[in-house]
């Protein structure tokens, strides 16, 4: 499928084997967690704009790129926190701006119950930052607000995705990229990704 970035990288692979085993402590499983997110962050920016500079080095002048887009973090709450600081500590100016949902068990659909973004946009380019891309109705609300908000250029970013939640995502928003550590089988009837890593928002914050 166009605009599915399953990441190749080895370093992906072993940390992302390591997130899934169950005996993996919170503790280790947030550090995994913003080590995979920047590095899958890395993969996702590849195509940001910059703009030339010239600077001066202890040695003499030279030529260099300043990045001309503003980069807004968007976590979907609760679990999409535990990839912040990883994506932070290579952008460290983006800006974060918090969108809450949760998935009904019953509907398996999205519910919205935070929202603070500002009027008008205040960052050129949004990436979405959850773990798991389920059925995807969490992501496609959430690049719904983004749209109506103003932002045209947006791509998510998480760890595990099923079939399933590609799809929505891309039928809805085929414009949207979405850069991922590994795609999975499928959802089981209650909406988890098999063979997944159970729940994400749980294991970051051990409960």
């Amino acid at each position: 499928m166009q605009n599915v970035f399953p990441s190749t990288h080895p370093l992906v692979k072993h940390k992302l084997t390591r997130l899934r085993d169950q005996r993996t402590e919170p503790k280790k499983f947030r550090e995994l967690v913003r080590e995979l997110a920047a590095l899958l962050t890395y993969e996702a920016t590849a195509d940001l704009v910059t703009y030339p500079v010239r600077i001066q080095t202890p040695m003499s002048e030279t030529d260099g790129q300043d990045l001309q887009e503003k980069i807004g973090l968007i976590p979907i709450l609760r679990a999409g926190l535990g990839m912040v600081e990883g994506v932070w500590e290579l952008m460290p100016s983006a800006e974060v701006w918090h969108i809450g949902m949760y998935r009904d068990e019953r509907t398996l659909k999205p519910v919205a119950y935070y929202n603070k973004l500002p009027v008008a946009p205040t960052v050129a380019v949004c990436l979405i930052l959850d773990p798991m891309l389920a059925t995807g109705g969490s992501a496609v609300a959430t690049v719904d607000i983004l749209k109506q908000w103003g932002v045209s250029k947006i791509k998510f970013v998480g760890l595990i995705a099923a079939p399933e939640g590609i799809q929505h995502l891309h039928n809805a928003h085929p414009d949207v990229p979405i850069h991922i550590a590994a795609i999975d089988d499928h959802l089981n009837e209650n909406g988890y990704i098999v063979p997944g890593l159970g729940d994400a928002g749980d294991r970051l914050f051990g409960t």
